[in-house]
């Protein structure tokens, strides 16, 4: 056989040298290995945790086992990289996650990993760093869409609270910096698409399509196209309903292509493809028409959203397939690579139509059995031994400019900011009606004192009192606000709101839900943004609004003792000390849960360990700004610097040491699996005593929290520690039992060794139907205060497994021993350094590890991955086997012209085949026996030549293996003039 050996990129190393795992495991029962040789024949790695190839050529669909929505797929041709082969990078959406929008790599669309994020983090504001009150659940980075053109990579994406839409470039998709644009407004669910000439647009749009057309750099809008076309276009069509949004843009065969997805009533989340030969539509065609034609593709399993993606066919063209999303809560969101039939300009995806979920497709780019190898050792998860070994990468090194914090008025907090706040001056002043309102004094009904307000003649929801406080109010300051309500005739209760008006639509301070007949106090806390515009501010008392107005905008009331007092400030400002690199690289299968505070976490102050130090002190006062009820935050959401990895399906073991020896009262630190429903176990420190427990939130989420009481432990699970200062704790997650649901057992370890599960399984987890999260579950490391900050844990490692304690499955060493013994037969000398001691680093930690007992299969199965993936790599980057072949060659002169006389001598043990090649000619010799030459003297039919090359390649079989060796020698010049 002939073996054509690449020496492509060589991908990223898992971070799991673990080192530590080999000190731990020294009691649990030694598992006896078996034939070594055996073990060796034996190496067949399975999978990745997030790979669905099954090795023969086949995937599973959906893909990668994790949350990866709102895909973009790009592909790089080969004539167009340094790697000389299509390659695919794919973005997502993240949303409230630092670092954001993942950039994903793979050589055969169904295998993938993280190589680089866009950016560090989508903003330095309180919403995206839990500060102040503000957080981005739900919101931040949505929708992004990846586009390569003319050798520069581009990112647009829209952010939901962070000032709209961005646009990121770079020339280095996998190393570079980025370079972010604004474009100062929202645009919903952006696709950039490089027309023909190159004119770059963003079509977006819910319910339906519009565009911009963008300047020729890319940092400004220049035109707009609202409503290219809609869904009412197409009333009456089947596959049109909710939704219909999400659309990416193609040119394909001459042909404009928009793929959206739809969600008609009754029916599954489909995928509606879209044509024409104009792409701006109405805006370019005879009449001004729409000319977009449409046609459902695909209507199976909730297959959605996503990609057309381009597959280079054999002998020319291309195929065009599709990479679309399929809901798979509390996973989340999953793509799948589906394959496409094309007919008159119009794909069927699937089979005839039809997506199983779990069904099997041809892979549709083969690779060589060592890179295919390689590819399914990649992964979008990780286990982590915190050595501080990954990679640097540009975003990184973001900068950011820190603002100034403001100069505050000390003499506008703690004082009543409202006139006649209690309605005692006799005169209604300085209050003022609006919305046709009327108000006066009524003394014969007051909450206190000697009159209240009366509030009449209402039509409006916003029809009611205000008075205008501007040049009072601060930014950055929190504000209580409340006031007394009372009504007597209307709904059984009406919610009033207390809300700040300074121009860009109103804000709810605080609200309350008001019985009738009842004088009921209404009140909240409220931080001013930067943004609000405080000369021109006016504080009012509203009942919701609604379409139609609700019952609630015509009830008369009566309010008193209105309030507006600023609060001493403790307001939280952006540092530099925070933001800045603080000389820990974690593995980029990492993402903190909003941007962390980077003074209070580190791989640097304690060698192979992640350190947590608590840096505030929770204060149950955060609510979710997406949802319009302000729910509050449970402790766990509103606790900075959580680092998380997504979660994997359809069962994932998730284990870590802690040493907890640094905790302080109050604090709070452990392993959880999360969503806005979540599980954890923890410990707790209280009066010096450290105790170990489970914690379970679940559905219905109520809207005010007594946070206490929703993060105690569950009864039966809770353990004292006494004088320990290590414990060892385990999160088994099923998804599959039943599917849809998330149910998590945990357990814990005083040695690593010895487990003991706390209390039964804990859920179900399920998808909060309130979308305040919006993304799967995931697992993370948690630390927080509640009383006190400074306390600090260590994590000493993470260790991923697909094997849960409750299969009752025996530890299975098989696949490390196979690695082990695989990795002790490879020869040094076929190797680049650098891979060769990548591998042998993997290869200790292994064997460490072996030499001892485990205790859970999460501690076979890290070291066995990690140093899979590097005899994988190593496979790839094989040096060829090499013929022993020398060569020479001089000049001379004969009858006054140069003669070039070259000869090459076979020092293999068997006949090669010699071709000796000169500018002057070529030559094979067949059949050249060990030891002999091949020669030949060429004329140059020139009386001087220059010095020159000769190349002599050589074809033999090594192991019987076909290798072709070339070897080049140097000859000098001559002159053979008279």
């Amino acid at each position: 056989m002939k073996v054509t050996v690449s020496r492509g990129a060589s991908g990223g190393l898992r971070r799991v040298s673990l080192a530590a795992v080999g000190a731990l495991l020294l009691c649990a029962g030694l598992v006896t290995a078996g034939s070594a040789a055996q073990a060796a024949d034996d190496w067949s790695p399975e999978s990745s945790h997030t790979s669905t190839d099954r090795g023969d050529g086949r995937f599973s669909v959906p893909l990668l086992r994790s949350d990866v929505p709102d895909i973009s797929v790009e592909r790089v041709p080969a004539a167009e990289n340094d790697e000389g082969r299509d390659i695919y990078y794919m973005i997502s959406t993240t949303m409230h996650l630092s670092p954001g929008a993942p950039i994903m790599k793979s050589y055969d669309l169904v295998n993938w990993e993280t190589v680089n994020y866009v950016f560090d983090r989508a903003s330095i504001g309180d919403s995206f760093s839990l500060r102040n009150g503000q957080n981005s659940y739900g919101q931040g980075q949505w929708a992004s869409s990846l586009r390569y053109h003319d050798g520069m990579y581009y990112v647009a994406f829209n952010t939901n609270n962070l000032n709209g839409a961005y646009i990121y470039r770079t020339d280095d998709i996998e190393n570079g910096a980025w370079q972010r644009t604004a474009l100062g407004r929202g645009l919903h669910d952006p696709s950039l698409f490089f027309d023909v000439d190159g004119t770059p647009y963003i079509f977006y749009g819910s319910g339906g399509t519009s565009a911009v057309r963008l300047n020729a750099g890319l940092t400004a809008i220049e035109q707009d196209y609202p409503n290219i076309f809609t869904a009412a276009d197409y009333a009456g069509q089947p596959f049109i309903g909710g939704l219909f949004e999400g659309a990416q843009f193609y040119h394909i065969d001459g042909w404009y292509y928009a793929v959206i997805i739809t969600w008609p009533s009754g029916q599954g989340r489909q995928v509606v493809m879209f044509r024409s030969k104009d792409l701006l539509g109405r805006y370019t065609s005879a009449g001004g028409g729409n000319t977009y034609e449409a046609r459902g593709v695909l209507n199976s399993n909730g297959f959605a959203q996503g990609s057309l993606v381009p597959v280079a066919r054999t002998g020319g063209g291309t195929d065009w397939h599709g990479m679309f999303f399929r809901d798979t809560f509390p996973i989340g969101r999953i793509p799948a690579l589906i394959p496409a039939a094309w007919s008159d300009g119009w794909p069927t995806f699937g089979n005839n139509g039809v997506v199983p979920v779990d069904g099997l497709f041809d892979k549709p780019i083969r690779l060589s059995p060592a890179e295919e190898t390689l590819e399914r050792q990649k992964s979008i998860v990780a286990s982590d031994d915190f050595a501080n070994d990954a990679p640097h990468k540009a975003y990184q090194d973001e900068e950011w400019t820190i603002p100034t914090p403001p100069d505050l008025d000390e003499s506008l907090l703690g004082v009543e900011l409202l006139g006649n706040a209690g309605f005692e001056s006799g005169s209604v002043s300085p209050w003022a009606a609006q919305f046709g309102a009327t108000l006066a004094l009524d003394p014969a009904d007051a909450a206190s004192g000697s009159a209240a307000l009366r509030v009449g003649n209402r039509t409006l929801n916003g029809s009611g009192p205000h008075q205008n406080l501007a040049g009072k109010l601060q930014h950055g300051v929190t504000y209580t606000v409340s006031a007394k309500i009372k009504y007597t005739s209307g709904p059984a209760s009406v919610r009033f709101n207390l809300a700040a008006d300074w121009g860009s639509g109103v804000q709810v301070m605080a609200f309350g839900t008001v019985p009738a007949g009842q004088w009921t106090t209404v009140t909240g806390r409220y931080t001013f943004p930067a943004t609000a515009n405080l000369a021109n501010v006016k504080f009012a008392v509203e009942t919701p609004w609604g379409n139609p107005q609700p019952a609630s905008s015509s009830v008369e009331y009566l309010i008193d003792d209105v309030s507006v007092v600023g609060q001493p400030v403790t307001t939280e400002h952006p540092t530099e000390a925070e933001i800045a690199p603080n000389g820990s690289r974690l593995d980029l299968a990492w993402e903190w849960n909003h941007a962390p505070d980077n003074r209070y976490w580190s791989l640097t102050d304690r060698e192979g360990w992640l350190r947590l130090t608590t840096g505030k002190v929770v204060t149950g006062e955060y609510v979710y700004t997406k949802l319009s009820n302000r729910a509050e935050l449970a402790w766990f959401e509103e606790a900075r610097n959580t680092l998380s990895q997504r979660t994997f399906g359809p069962r994932q073991s998730a284990e870590t040491r802690m040493d907890i020896s640094g905790m302080r009262d109050g604090d709070v630190a452990g392993l959880a699996a999360y969503n806005r429903g979540f599980s954890y176990v923890a410990v707790k420190r209280v009066d010096g005593r450290n105790t170990l427990g489970v914690v379970n939130r679940g559905q219905p989420f109520a809207v005010d929290l007594d946070q206490a009481a929703l993060e105690s432990f569950l009864p039966g699970t809770t353990v004292p520690l006494g004088d320990a200062t290590v414990v060892h704790v385990k999160a088994d997650l099923d998804f599959a039992a039943p599917v849809g649901q998330l149910w998590t057992t945990f357990y814990y370890s005083l040695d690593g060794l010895t487990w003991t599960q706390l209390g039964s399984r804990v859920g179900p987890q399920t998808l909060d139907g309130s979308l305040a999260h919006f993304m799967g579950h995931r697992v993370g490391l948690f630390n927080y205060a509640t009383q006190t900050t400074g306390g600090r844990v260590d994590f000493d490692h993470y260790l991923l497994s697909d094997t849960l304690t409750a299969q009752g499955l025996p530890l299975d060493t098989d696949a490390l021993d196979a690695a082990v013994a695989h990795a002790e037969t490879l020869d040094s000398r076929h190797y680049p350094a650098d891979a060769w001691a990548a591998m042998r680093a993997a290869l200790a930690t292994a064997k460490a590890a072996r030499a001892g007992r485990f205790g859970t299969q999460n501690q076979i199965d890290a070291p066995e991955r990690s140093l899979s993936f590097q005899l994988a790599r190593l496979g790839v980057l094989r040096a060829a086997p090499e013929l022993p072949v020398t060569a020479s060659a001089q000049t001379r002169c004969v009858g006054g012209r140069a003669y070039v006389a070259v000869q090459a001598t076979n020092g293999h043990t068997a006949p090669v085949d010699i071709t000796l090649e000169t500018p002057y000619g070529t030559r094979t010799v067949t059949n050249v026996a060990p030891g002999a030459n091949a020669y030949q003297s060429f004329t140059t039919r020139a009386t001087s030549i220059p010095a020159g090359t000769a190349t002599i390649r050589a074809t033999g079989t090594i192991d019987g293996t076909t290798v072709t060796t070339v070897v080049t020698t140097t000859h000098p010049a001559q002159s053979c003039g008279a």
